[in-house]
Order: C-alpha cells, then sequence, then structure tokens
C-alpha cells in the first residue's frame, strides 16, 4: 500500500475506530478534494493509514443520526459540532493499522493535516498489521 503524504489528526477513539475500520465515515464541517491514502494521527503519532474514497453530504446532524454505525459520533457531539450548519462524511477505505506508531514532529497552531513526506525520509518503513 502506498505510503500517505499527508496526515489527518483525529482524536481518540476515532482515530483507532478509523485504523482498525470500525468508523468508516469521518464528519467534518467541509468537504474535502483529497482523495487516496491519508495518515490517521493522534496524540502526536502515526498510527495506521486509510484511504479517503469519497465525500458525501452535506448532511444536517439529524440525517447523520441514521449513519451511527460509520460514523460512531454521539448526537450531542453532532449538533454540537454542527452548529446550525451543514456537515459531510468524507469516506474511508482500506484501513491498516501499523504495528508500532511513528512519532510525528509536532508544529504550532491548530492544524487538521501534517505533512509527513519528512517522517517517510527519517524514519524506518512502517510495519503493517497482518490480516
Amino acid at each position: 500500500m502506498e505510503k500517505p503524504r499527508r496526515g489527518l489528526i483525529v482524536r481518540e477513539p476515532y482515530a483507532s475506530l478509523i485504523v482498525d475500520g470500525k468508523k468508516t465515515w469521518e464528519i467534518r464541517k467541509h468537504p474535502t478534494r483529497i482523495r487516496g491514502p491519508i495518515g490517521i494521527v493522534t496524540g502526536g503519532k502515526l498510527i495506521g493509514q486509510a484511504e479517503i474514497v469519497e465525500v458525501r453530504g452535506p448532511f444536517s446532524p439529524e440525517e447523520l443520526l441514521a449513519y451511527r454505525d460509520r460514523h460512531h459520533a454521539d448526537p450531542e457531539f453532532l449538533f454540537r459540532y454542527a452548529n446550525g450548519k451543514p456537515l459531510w462524511a468524507w469516506v474511508l477505505e482500506n484501513p491498516v493499522r501499523y504495528k508500532e506508531p511513528l512519532p510525528v514532529p509536532r508544529r504550532k497552531g491548530r492544524m487538521l493535516w501534517v505533512d509527513l513526506s519528512e517522517l517517510w525520509q527519517n524514519a524506518p518503513p512502517a510495519r503493517e498489521r497482518e490480516g
């Protein structure tokens, strides 16, 4: 599988749910044109990867309640996060959890994406989980 060039910052428990294949929709406030492999970064570590294959939406929080098995977000979170605005589902496939998380250099400020190109130049190849 191709190594991702960028990593998406995701809070736990959602990051683990993604790389374990249990969370297939990442809910965000905007769509993305990015497609292909992305790293899943949480707590300053790259724990695995998945592929963004499409974006669906816009959705209201009420509409997303029917898809909780895909995004795993609590209703209270959805309504608070949306704050009256539409939400988008980034559809994820082909999840992989790395056997050993890789440290990702921290950057200042609030970020959504992390550039992983430097990580791959300086780190040994990540070993993927079997199965």
